[in-house]
């Protein structure tokens, strides 16, 4: 009788807390104490799965919103990342992609985590960094006027512009595009290198070489960074779209075995409910 009263006061209460034990052993002295230990464990174990299969949903909702906000923003800049490479595209063909000799390479870094993981073993060659390069949509006018200030304080042979070219939702190709400073140029052009093909246009407005290879540095550097802030940012949408998605699937999974695990647990407590209702009335009736 003790356990039948129990019982009926377990459905109304879970035994979730020693207090609530205690208070029910007090109560019902008669029940032992594996009886009151197996009846609160048997009704929290149902309503821990319950919390956590809440849990799960509310995660899988919100990764799911996030892919597609990923995506939708992915859209609209992966068109504009298309059209920006032939900006620079042009500039390899007439100009070539010939990094000269390094004597010291110096960082300007764009972005926090280029910058934290640099700033660790690189410090001392980092020349320059650029933050919130991000936090609004990116404009060639943006780009243009931080390539002018790059090349006003930062000496140098050549550039190298390091980026993420953007292939697909899942794959990022490691690229670096080399611009020379007007001087090497014009030594690769009296060498007869591929700058040195710039002799062969008719050259008008009375401009002359050296001025003509100062413009189209400076042309080439702000197109290059244009299209790598491009590709870049595309390449990070993709990551975040193609980690969110792995995400919303895994919720599912984890809700599937939730699911089972809570009909399961369900399932015994009610079976060990019945057993113990029949064998109560067979023994009223012996």
């Amino acid at each position: 009788m003790a356990m039948a009263a129990l019982r009926r006061e377990g459905r109304r209460a879970l035994l979730s807390t020693p207090s609530q034990v205690a208070s029910m052993a007090a109560r019902y002295p008669a029940a032992s104490q594996p009886e009151i230990a197996l009846l609160g464990a048997r009704s929290v174990s149902t309503q821990i799965v319950r919390t956590r299969m809440k849990s799960v949903k509310n995660i899988q909702k919100i990764t799911k919103a996030m892919k597609m906000v990923a995506a939708s923003k992915l859209r609209a800049v992966q068109t504009r990342t298309e059209n920006s490479r032939g900006l620079w595209q042009p500039f390899t063909a007439l100009l070539g992609d010939t990094p000269s000799p390094e004597k010291e390479t110096k960082y300007v870094i764009l972005g926090e985590k280029g910058k934290v993981q640099l700033i660790r073993d690189s410090r001392k060659h980092i020349e320059m960094t650029v933050s919130e390069l991000q936090k609004n949509p990116i404009n060639y006018t943006q780009v243009a006027v931080l390539a002018d200030d790059i090349l006003k304080n930062v000496e140098y042979d050549a550039i190298r512009v390091v980026f993420n070219k953007f292939q697909s939702v899942i794959s990022f190709q490691p690229t670096m595009s080399t611009i020379l400073s007007p001087e090497v140029m014009e030594k690769e052009s009296e060498s007869g290198g591929k700058v040195g093909n710039l002799d062969s246009y008719e050259i008008e407005g009375g401009e002359t070489k050296s001025e003509i290879l100062q413009n189209l540095t400076e042309f080439q550097f702000s197109c290059v960074m244009y299209n790598a802030v491009l590709e870049n940012g595309c390449s990070e949408l993709g990551a975040r779209m193609s980690a969110m998605d792995s995400s919303s699937r895994n919720a599912g999974e984890m809700l599937d075995r939730l699911t089972l695990t809570y009909n399961r647990t369900r399932q015994a407590s009610i079976t060990t409910e019945l057993t113990e209702i029949i064998s109560g009335a067979s023994a009223l009736e012996g």
